[in-house]
């Protein structure tokens, strides 16, 4: 296959095995498989690796994250194409087959998304890759919608890293994931500056898979998953929009993070959120912050404006 499937995997022991089983028996050729082990304690990387001697497992010594754990599985790849793919998924047989077809009739793309539906419900939407609006929400299209209404392929804000393929020679240009996020909003800064730079992505309905959801965060709505959110959807907004884009979506943004701030305030975690957004600001203001920031260039501007339209469009798409 012209594809490596990328798990980053920490304390998944009770999806792993059953992900790993789906993978040797989705395709007529096993997929090459590198599993990145976050310094799991729960023994989920030694049993894949007793378990499925196929594949090959990446250790590290202690939770670097996702971003880290996913950009050293694609440094050590060797194929055209990394299906990076959550520990909490079941693969449906011919998913990987069905992406790298779409990858290869439209070489200009540089992701593709799965069709994510729910582990213990698949009539129903988990993601069909994600959408980013002038508000600063980023969302998953069609989640908690049944899965029948999106049965067509569509173009799409970014890819959701939970089960997307990435051309690997576009990620030579657009640079690997960043690591400043860890955790959430780094496949849309993904996508985000891959737009920049004229890459669209996709959604891919016939490769379907199927996600448990949350797995290592605990629940939808948790403090880890709250803070590290709004912190680092401070740092795409800095890091992606130039000055001028900034001031003309900030009735928009300001807008957006009021409205988000009274639903975490209902929750119970409005001061995780404003600690969320502090930290946000301070990651912007720091060196490393300043120096991830994408360099405005001239010749880019059409894919600005086409950017721009996207995100005015997508307010309506979510509201």
């Amino acid at each position: 296959m012209k594809t490596t499937v990328v798990i980053p995997n920490y304390n998944g022991k009770k999806y792993l095995a059953a992900c790993l089983k789906s993978l040797e028996e989705s395709e007529k050729e096993r997929p090459c498989v590198l599993v990145v082990d976050n310094g799991s304690t729960d023994g989920s990387g030694r049993e894949a690796e007793e378990g499925f001697p196929w594949i090959r497992l990446i250790r590290f010594p202690e939770n670097r994250g996702f971003d880290a754990a996913v950009n050293e599985g694609i440094r050590q790849s060797h194929t055209p194409y990394v299906f990076l793919l959550n520990n909490d998924t079941i693969v449906r047989p011919g998913c990987i087959s069905a992406l790298e077809e779409r990858m290869e009739r439209e070489e200009n793309l540089f992701s593709v998304s799965a069709r994510m539906v729910d582990m213990k419900d698949p009539s129903v939407m988990d993601g069909a890759g994600d959408l980013y609006s002038a508000l600063g929400w980023a969302y998953a299209v069609g989640k908690g919608k049944p899965a029948e209404r999106y049965g067509r392929p569509v173009r799409i804000f970014s890819a959701c890293a939970g089960a997307a393929v990435y051309r690997k020679c576009m990620l030579d240009e657009t640079g690997l994931f960043d690591e400043l996020h860890f955790a959430y909003l780094e496949d849309v800064d993904l996508g985000y500056r891959a737009r920049i730079l004229g890459f669209p992505s996709a959604y891919e309905p016939s490769a379907v898979v199927l996600h448990a959801g949350s797995a290592t965060s605990g629940s939808r709505y948790n403090e880890f998953k709250i803070r590290y959110s709004a912190r680092n959807n401070v740092y795409l907004i800095w890091k992606n929009m130039p000055f001028l884009q900034i001031v003309l979506n900030s009735p928009f943004l300001l807008a957006g993070f009021a409205l988000k701030a009274l639903f975490f305030l209902k929750k119970g975690y409005g001061r995780v959120y404003a600690g969320g957004l502090k930290e946000g600001i301070a990651l912007c203001a720091s060196p490393e912050g300043r120096a991830g920031r994408v360099r405005f260039k001239g010749r880019n501007l059409g894919n600005y404006i086409k950017i721009q339209a996207q995100l005015w469009i997508n307010i309506f798409r979510r509201l």
